[in-house]
């Protein structure tokens, strides 16, 4: 597997535009996320230009997993749409926290039986790994995220120092919360 990494305008269009495809695959097609979406294709107000992507390609070039970054010194998933699930504290304003978002590794023409799959495969160790590292070479210290409760033991399990930033929250029938996720430890294991 080979990790591409980038702006949208530092990525080639075709990078681009198979992530869009894959993103739309596997967070509306399988998860039944109820997105607004164009031609198959899922991008929304926060894909811009100083998003960074991390782009997971296997070796016929298929997209096998994506992950978000942003800084949360700009507008954010967690800060414009989710902030409830912060507890009351307010959200992280900071250059040296950004946040994942979009997160999936799920081969779809592998062994991985589906979207629920990639939590427990190398795969999903590999693709964060590789975001941890593009997130710390940003200037991050520390990210946040938005995830399905669970995801904190899975980081946990995997050698990441992750914890909640508040209770889970129901959305749209589905217990979620924020989740901090410590990239020194990471980086240096």
């Amino acid at each position: 597997m080979q990790f591409i990494t980038g702006t949208q305008d530092a990525l080639n269009p075709q990078v681009v535009s198979k992530m869009a495809s894959y993103r739309y695959r596997v967070f509306v097609e399988k998860l039944g996320w109820q997105l607004e979406c164009d031609e198959g294709r899922e991008l929304d107000q926060f894909d811009r230009q100083d998003t960074v992507y991390v782009v997971g390609e296997d070796e016929a070039g298929e997209v096998v997993g994506t992950a978000r970054l942003l800084p949360t010194s700009r507008p954010y998933l967690l800060g414009e749409v989710f902030p409830q699930l912060m507890g009351g504290a307010p959200v992280p304003r900071s250059p040296a926290i950004w946040e994942l978002s979009r997160f999936a590794a799920v081969d779809f023409n592998g062994s991985i039986p589906g979207p629920l799959g990639q939590f427990s495969s190398h795969l999903t160790l590999e693709l964060l790994r590789a975001t941890a590292a593009v997130a710390s070479a940003h200037g991050a210290q520390r990210l946040i995220t938005v995830s399905p409760l669970g995801i904190e033991r899975l980081l946990r399990n995997t050698g990441f120092m992750a914890h909640r930033a508040g209770p889970p929250v129901m959305v749209n029938g589905m217990p979620i919360l924020a989740c901090w996720i410590e990239l020194p430890g990471v980086l240096a294991a």
